[in-house]
């Protein structure tokens, strides 16, 4: 049997935990069909990073080990799965479905002229084909799609699939080199501008506090930080809110910003809009405070409150700071 192929991503020197989401599925698929999984991670110094992925039970460990990688540029990162597909001629090749993952995947798809499945839910290996379920309609439906061709090139929702840890393991390391031509340095990095503060990534977050034009202002959404803060959690912004310049699009959730599943997701002053439903839907439990008791987000919500966000909002602060 062929094996698995799974991408880690890494930034600023840790990695990504939908990868090891990723991984994880993959391990549970392998075990199911007597196959090997194998993790790829690329970049300028990631040997450190094979313990962590053991951590998650793949069999081997690729590893393209060069200052090449340093910065985080997809042509390059392309030639390097190329090389890697190459090299094990996998079943599949899956990728979490972050920014990243899915710009991948489509140029892969591109240069192997097959199909990317992308933002996936559910997957499994049936009667010697993937089989795999994406939402569509802005989530209003899931279909089921076969690959018929391999390798297949699937991407899978973060925060869907169950990350499982075990003690880590000594794993089959092996290095890789990958040769870049010139058409793979045609794009430069200028710049990286980093966030002045630590924060949860949206992707990656439990819990979720977004806001909507229901802020009326770009200060309101201060409150929103304060409980950010006191639940661990991230910040995030409906289109309304983005569009007006209150928040960066870094924080925008919905079908033109990022697709979140988080075990929490509050919407404080967001009335519903299809495009924003499409990126939190699949939330584990939503909350909605809004004082339109007719607004969409109830109809998603499993609890709504109705009433104004500036005087519910600060009645949870005030009870939450009492148990801290």
């Amino acid at each position: 049997m062929q094996p698995i192929l799974v991408f880690i991503e890494t930034s600023q020197c840790e990695i990504k935990k939908p990868s090891l989401e990723t991984l994880s599925e993959a391990r549970r698929i392998a075990d199911n069909i007597k196959a090997e999984v194998v993790s790829l991670v690329v970049g300028d110094n990631v040997s450190p990073f094979a313990k962590e992925i053991s951590s998650c039970s793949p069999d081997k460990v690729l590893l393209v080990e060069s200052p090449d990688f340093k910065e985080v540029i997809t042509t390059t990162y392309v030639r390097a799965l190329l090389e890697a597909l190459n090299k094990i001629n996998p079943l599949v090749l899956l990728l979490s479905a972050t920014p990243f993952g899915k710009d991948l995947a489509g140029l892969l798809s591109a240069e192997l002229k097959t199909s990317a499945i992308q933002d996936c839910i559910s997957i499994s290996y049936e009667q010697g084909s993937f089989i795999a379920k994406k939402p569509v309609y802005a989530g209003k439906a899931i279909i089921t799609v076969k690959v018929i061709k391999t390798p297949a090139i699937i991407t899978l929702r973060p925060k869907v699939f169950k990350l499982s840890v075990a003690e880590p393991k000594n794993v089959i390391i092996e290095k890789i080199s990958v040769n870049l031509g010139a058409d793979d340095r045609r794009i430069k990095q200028k710049e990286v501008v980093k966030s002045a503060q630590k924060k949860v990534e949206l992707t990656e977050a439990d819990i979720i506090v977004s806001g909507g034009r229901g802020m009326k202002q770009p200060e309101n959404f201060r409150i929103l930080e304060e409980l950010a803060t006191l639940l661990n959690a991230a910040v995030g912004a409906s289109r309304a809110a983005v569009d007006s310049g209150w928040r960066p699009h870094s924080d925008q959730v919905g079908q033109t910003g990022k697709t979140v599943c988080p075990t929490l997701y509050i919407a404080c002053g967001i009335s519903g809009a299809i495009q924003h439903l499409a990126g939190m839907s699949s939330s584990k439990c939503i909350v909605a405070i809004n004082k339109d008791p007719d607004a969409p987000i109830f109809k998603v919500a499993n609890y709504g409150l109705v009433g104004d966000l500036f005087e519910v909002v600060p009645s949870f602060l005030q009870e939450l700071k009492k148990t801290t």
